[in-house]
């Protein structure tokens, strides 16, 4: 089961003062769509992952869980940075696997904030193989990039605070990889009667693929966004979290991704990875239409990037 909407709150009381509160652009209406962006690239450690990483933390110490060790984490990256920021927070060790495809940028963050980085093999499932060994050996505390009640709850408190500044939100746009951010939005989302739209590249299709199935499958990966949303499968939470919630899935290409994130540089000078760009290629490229009059927050999630791509007009 996912978490509870209690569950949310919960997480929102525990990380207060511990996270960034998020900041949403003005309204931008355009052909009566009224349109915000959520800017969680601006939070702790470069993504929203660091909300579900400082409540899992912060949890188990408070249940006198955290080990002497520390914490343990298979990452592509994001959930990676944001579990050494937590552990770092909480006077805990943090050790990291990535895979080999993981962006030099992320490995470098992770060093600078002192964790203990280990190569994982080829893809985020094999990191995971070598991550559940480390802890079995070790005691370590085992975390998860997405598929943990905690995370999945933290995530969620981004959405309270958005609809605290934007109580009128009809719909709320996300990118997913494994479903923890969709997970705890859904959950806050279906409280509060708003429609959630989950983003994936066509390529990387973990949740639209089990929601198809009626529970997760294995998927391929193969996308300019896989860094940040390669999980090869969804959760269980997730396909539970998008029964309660008005939910709908939709796949864009890669193209269409580059070209919502190039987008955000080139108008709002604003520079994120991929995976913040592919929710917002949902509305760039019409694949999410959205009725006359409807108010819109899309996450601008992530901004553990390489910006050097990107091409100044």
């Amino acid at each position: 089961m996912h978490p509870t909407y209690a569950d949310v709150k919960a997480a929102s009381d525990r990380i207060s003062g511990h996270i960034r509160p998020v900041i949403l652009t003005p309204t931008d209406t355009t052909d009566g769509i009224h349109l915000r962006l959520a800017l969680e690239h601006l939070q702790y450690a470069g993504s929203f992952k660091a909300r579900g990483a400082a409540n899992f933390l912060l949890a188990h110490r408070e249940r006198g869980t955290l080990p002497r060790v520390g914490v343990t984490i298979a990452s592509g990256g994001n959930a990676g940075v944001a579990c050494a920021w937590a552990a770092r927070m909480v006077d805990s060790a943090a050790t990291v696997f990535l895979p080999n495809s993981a962006p030099a940028v992320k490995l470098a963050r992770l060093r600078t904030l002192g964790a203990q980085v280990l190569r994982g093999g080829d893809s985020y499932a094999d990191a995971a193989i070598e991550c559940e060994r480390y802890a079995a050996t070790t005691g370590a505390l085992r975390s998860h990039a997405y598929d943990d009640p905690y995370i999945a709850a933290g995530a969620g408190t981004l959405l309270e605070e958005i609809v605290t500044q934007m109580p009128d939100l009809d719909t709320v746009v996300v990118a997913v990889g494994g479903g923890g951010l969709f997970t705890g939005v859904a959950t806050a989302a279906a409280h509060h009667g708003i429609r959630v739209v989950a983003v994936e590249p066509e390529n990387c299709r973990a949740f639209n693929a089990g929601l198809a199935a009626g529970h997760p499958v294995d998927v391929s990966i193969d996308s300019v966004a896989a860094d940040s949303l390669g999980a090869r499968r969804t959760s269980e939470m997730a396909l539970s979290a998008a029964q309660s919630a008005d939910t709908v899935s939709v796949l864009v290409t890669d193209a269409q991704i580059i070209a919502a994130r190039q987008s955000l540089w080139d108008n709002r000078r604003l520079a994120v990875e991929n995976a913040a760009g592919t929710a917002l290629a949902a509305l760039h490229s019409g694949i999410y239409t959205p009725e006359p009059g409807e108010r819109i927050a899309v996450v601008i999630c992530g901004a553990n990037t390489d910006p050097t791509d990107l091409v100044t007009p």
